[in-house]
């Protein structure tokens, strides 16, 4: 037996969550800098990100130094990649979604897709998200 034991809620595994653009765009609206903010709750969610996130978010970031910024904070995030197998699923999701009636738009259904493929949560303000069968959506992480 270790002669130090850490308590039972220091360990637990941290989850995985893929935050939406519009966490990001949302926050930068309000005068906010979102970094801090999910840091705050690294010891539950471990932070991911994807190419399309970036892309949405860092197009949008006219000043310089703020696009640097946003670019540092997602440099040290867990990159998603969207592989063969992920575009496969994310095709698979719309045909699904589509014959039911729900039009997801592309950007959204691949982040669904990296996901689902990564067993994360998506932290998104999108309701349509909640759509896309065996996707766990949080609202907020607290």
């Amino acid at each position: 037996m270790p002669r130090f034991a850490l308590p039972k809620k220091f360990l637990v595994m941290a989850r995985l969550v893929l935050v939406d653009s519009n966490y990001y765009i949302s926050r930068a609206k309000a005068g906010i800098d979102p970094f801090p903010e999910l840091a705050a709750h690294e010891w539950r969610w471990e932070i991911a990100t994807c190419g399309t996130v970036i892309f949405e978010v860092c197009r949008g970031r006219r000043v310089a130094s703020v696009r640097r910024r946003f670019s540092q904070g997602f440099s040290v995030m867990v990159y998603l990649q969207a592989t063969a197998r992920v575009w496969e699923r994310a095709t698979d999701l719309a045909r699904e979604l589509d014959r039911r009636g729900v039009i997801l738009p592309s950007p959204d259904l691949l982040l669904a897709a990296l996901a689902l493929e990564a067993n994360a949560a998506v932290l998104t303000a999108d309701r349509h998200f909640s759509a896309v069968p065996g996707l766990s959506v949080l609202e907020k992480l607290s």
